[in-house]
């Protein structure tokens, strides 16, 4: 029997996936609701403001982790959205 090609020694590519953090507070909540997702922080926007402006609007996020978030838009006091943050995935030289 033959063993193929190691992988030892060889670096895996790396790739690169940008992340927002994003601080929801909510309406007769204590605590804010705290996100890490991997779209842009003008996706963020737009999907926020969509839940906000329509009656009975929702805000439906997933998190880096597939967590799924859903907001009542009218219950959303505020919306922080955080600077992207890129994170190297993989084990690339440096």
């Amino acid at each position: 029997m033959r063993a193929g090609p190691s992988n030892l020694g060889r670096a895996a590519p790396a790739t690169e996936r940008e992340h927002v953090e994003i601080k929801i507070g909510v309406q007769s909540a204590t605590r804010e609701l705290v996100l890490e997702v991997t779209k842009s922080a003008d996706e963020i926007f737009e999907e926020v403001q969509k839940a906000v402006v329509d009656d009975g609007g929702v805000l439906d996020l997933v998190d880096d982790r597939g967590r799924r978030v859903l907001v009542p838009g009218d219950k959303i006091a505020f919306v922080e959205i955080g600077e992207p943050e890129v994170r190297r995935v993989g084990f690339g030289a440096i």
